[in-house]
């Protein structure tokens, strides 16, 4: 592995991460952490044919956090600086420090008990660098934007395409000892044609992401699907106010596993503002439904040794057989509700749901005949989920299905339901497994939702 990339090698980082506790100490701060990272990156976007931006950043940064006082009295202060000097790092400790100094005692802040800080991180193979020209980043986006453009006299027009390439490295201390760290990547392809003219215009658009860039797919052929799918689009319809099933397709699926993160998620629950409060223990889905979180995958785009606290991460069923077992707390969240931290500072980890039902031959066409006749989801408008009620309502689009067969594409329709009903109804979900971020899911069916249309 080389982080030859970087101005600051990873003991230089560390040695200034050590540099910043000292400071903290010799000011009079009980507690202190600090993060310090370094970054850059190349962004380059085309529309038809031509070349629109090409951005390129290099940034670093340092933030401190002070504490102050010990158990039920902590106080705390954040500062933070891009500037590494000696002057300006005590500068900023100060600045945390006098922060901390007027802010509200509270009993749940402070840093992870030691023994759940991670203390030997694994190499879990996050750094994939991409020594990627500007030329050759306005290639892969032009092959992407031409092969749309190649599909179909009617792909009129293009939102653009866009090469992505990121690689940062970062090092996490605090005065309990830990000090880690580890450089990580992050790359993508994309594109949005547009297909028709006049009134019967349609947007669609594909990518693909990954930390490793020999893992993206093919610019040309993203660039086709991109196509396909806008064309499929046009001459949508609306539809009456009906009750049937509804299947989500695999990238609006991901958002429905995320409100579920969100529902048990810890500043939810100290809140009582989720409709999941108190339901540890309690079936949420049906006893088919599985949800595993693994921080560890090799490559994996959540993989973490640690969370952003420097707990320590691990292998957990979240669901099983439908029950819920665990949420998802940082240290802060779990104190408050008399917890220990699940090691989620900063979100979840290679999250996959998944169906002891689901077979390898239920694929999305498989799903669609599960189905019968419904409605198909491929985008969502808006953010209609209460999570206080679980009440659900959002602008939709998609295809009427029929018999298991597409029909017509439908736009200008909501679907609503309640989240609690939807997670218990689900009735089966696909083979055809999407990761996108750090949750991955295959498509989704719902035995019964209402659409509210013309």
């Amino acid at each position: 592995m080389t982080t030859s990339t970087f101005t600051y090698s990873q003991d230089h980082l560390k040695e200034i991460a050590s540099d910043v506790l000292r400071f903290a100490r010799e000011k009079g701060g009980s507690d202190a952490v600090v993060e310090i990272s370094e970054g850059q990156g190349l962004s380059v976007t085309v529309r038809k044919g031509k070349v629109e931006t090409i951005e390129q950043n290099k940034d670093k940064g340092i933030g401190v956090t002070v504490f102050l006082g010990e158990g039920k009295a902590i106080r705390r202060g954040n500062a933070s600086t891009s500037d590494f000097s000696s002057k300006a790092l005590k500068d900023t400790v100060e600045a945390a420090y006098n922060i901390a100094r007027f802010t509200a005692e509270d009993d749940c802040a402070g840093l992870p008990e030691p023994e759940l800080l991670e203390t030997n991180p694994r190499d879990l193979s996050l750094f994939h660098p991409w020594q990627l020209s500007a030329s050759e980043a306005v290639d892969l986006a032009m092959q992407a934007e031409a092969a749309a453009f190649a599909v179909d006299k009617r792909i009129t027009n293009s939102e653009g395409a866009n090469t992505f390439a990121q690689q940062s490295h970062f090092v996490l201390a605090n005065s309990r000892g830990f000090i880690a760290g580890y450089p990580y990547s992050r790359h993508s392809l994309s594109v949005s044609p547009i297909a028709g003219k006049g009134n019967n215009m349609q947007r669609d658009g594909w990518y693909s992401s990954d930390r490793n860039p020999k893992k993206l797919a093919d610019p040309e052929a993203i660039g086709r699907y991109a196509a396909e799918r806008a064309l499929s689009r046009l001459n949508a319809r609306q539809l009456d106010t009906r009750k049937c099933p509804v299947l989500f397709e695999a990238p609006q699926a991901v958002g429905l596993l995320g409100s579920f993160v969100q529902a048990v998620s810890g500043g939810a629950l100290y809140r009582k503002s989720t409709f999941l409060t108190d339901s540890l223990g309690t079936e949420i889905f049906g006893p088919d439904i599985q949800i595993i979180e693994d921080p560890h995958q090799l490559g994996g785009v959540g993989s973490a040794p640690f969370d952003e606290e420097g707990v320590r991460t691990q292998r957990r069923e979240v669901v099983r057989n439908g029950v819920l077992q665990g949420y998802f707390l940082s240290t802060y969240s779990a104190r408050k509700l008399g917890m220990t931290t699940t090691g989620n500072a900063g979100g979840s980890h290679n999250l996959e749901i998944r169906s002891t039902r689901t077979k390898p031959s239920d694929d999305f066409r498989a799903m669609l005949k599960k189905m019968g006749n419904g409605l198909l989801v491929t985008e969502l408008m808006g953010q209609g989920l209460n999570y206080v009620t679980g009440d659900y309502s959002r602008g939709a689009s998609g295809y009427w299905v029929e018999n298991g067969e597409i029909q017509y594409a439908v736009e200008e329709i909501t679907i609503a339901g309640n989240m609690r009903d939807m997670l218990k109804n689900i009735a089966a979900i696909g083979s055809d497994v999407l990761v996108r971020g750090t949750k991955n899911t295959g498509s989704i069916l719902i035995e019964s939702m209402t659409i509210a249309g013309s």
